[in-house]
């Protein structure tokens, strides 16, 4: 990451208010992938005025803005992470609703060597494996 949630946005020329800047901090902190209601729990520890309606339009603006990213996992929630994250994907405990990230560079290979077969040259793309855990025993 080259800079902070915080200083890219700056960088955009975005206003940012008090509570702007809270957030992007919690977002900053966060190394899981928080979804609005959770977000507004770590801001509101920090700025007990913070509403969740200001968490929402300003999720919404971070992400238009490009320095967020919305993460759907299927299960109904929209959660978020920094856009500017080194490359990961990522695997989905059904049972618990954990979010494992991982890179694997037999996959990224198996991908690029896929594209390349159709005829495409990759320029991102987005793995995400649901399952459960296996018995140990």
């Amino acid at each position: 990451m080259t800079n902070s949630i915080l200083e890219r946005l700056e960088a955009k020329g975005l206003r940012m208010t008090g509570q702007r800047r809270v957030i992007a901090e919690v977002l900053s902190e966060a190394d899981d992938h928080p979804d609005v209601e959770e977000l507004y729990n770590r801001a509101s520890a920090h700025d007990p005025k913070i509403s969740i309606a200001t968490v929402y339009r300003t999720v919404k603006l971070f992400e238009e803005a490009g320095i967020i990213d919305r993460l759907e996992f299927g299960d109904g929630r929209a959660r978020y992470e920094d856009a500017d994250r080194e490359h990961h994907d990522h695997l989905i405990d059904l049972n618990s609703g954990e979010v494992i990230e991982f890179c694997d560079p037999e996959i990224e290979a198996l991908q690029e060597r896929i594209a390349q077969r159709l005829g495409y040259r990759l320029k991102g793309h987005k793995l995400e494996l649901y399952g459960v855990p296996t018995k140990k025993g």
